[in-house]
């Protein structure tokens, strides 16, 4: 090997761990001894009723608890900033982007050691229940966010010290289930559709975790 390739290599190592740390400090990790998150939603989870549109394979739902007293974004954002004087609308979004399209991803190929520092206890929960239920079919699912074209914050509170936040996201995905002799069941292997998700993430701004979790999808319809 080259004196020029092996400096090509250490310097694609460098970027790449440049980028893994500043999506970590956006949206952190886990370390496994922080405190137990407390469940920020009232109401236990339902699955959807219906999937929309019919070539588009569905993650699990979690729906919003009804008389949160959600504010704007405007004021919730600025009360999060009060809170944490470390927050940054432009730092966020752009791990939410990178989380989302890690979230999407991991979920179909069924991979809940990446899932588990993402979401919240709850939702890992129900996130791991549907991937067990896809293996126990004999399904598989292939899912590519191919673009995620734009990620926009639509609410933001402060309810006591945990911060919500929720980001719309517009993107463009290739999905599709497959049984366990390869015919398609759902989705469209050569046609890649637009989503509109809508995430919320969770935050609790007095502790030292500086980790937000995922605890709440939804699509937009």
């Amino acid at each position: 090997m080259g004196e020029g390739s092996f400096l090509d290599i250490l310097v694609l190592a460098v970027i790449a761990g440049f980028l893994i740390l500043r999506l970590r400090s956006v949206l952190g990790r886990r370390t496994g001894t922080e405190q137990r998150r407390p469940n920020p939603l009232a109401q236990p989870p339902a699955r959807p009723e219906a999937r929309a549109p019919d070539n588009v394979v569905s993650m699990p739902e979690r729906p919003r608890a009804a008389g949160n007293g959600e504010a704007g974004p405007a004021s919730g954002l600025t009360q999060i900033k009060i809170a944490d004087r470390s927050f940054s609308e432009g730092s966020f979004l752009g791990g939410a982007r990178g989380a989302f399209k890690m979230i999407v991803e991991a979920f179909a190929r069924g991979d809940t050691a990446t899932l588990r520092p993402l979401l919240s206890d709850e939702l890992y929960d129900e996130f791991s229940a549907a991937i067990r239920e896809r293996l126990a079919a004999g399904h598989t699912l292939d899912e590519t966010v191919e673009a995620v074209d734009r990620a926009e914050i639509v609410e933001a509170r402060l309810d006591g010290r945990t911060a919500f936040v929720t980001v719309r996201f517009a993107s463009r995905q290739r999905s599709v289930l497959r049984d366990g002799e390869g015919k398609v069941v759902e989705g469209n292997p050569d046609q890649s559709v637009e989503v509109t998700d809508v995430w919320t993430f969770a935050r609790n701004t007095r502790a030292t975790d500086p980790n937000w979790a995922l605890v709440e999808t939804r699509e937009s319809h």
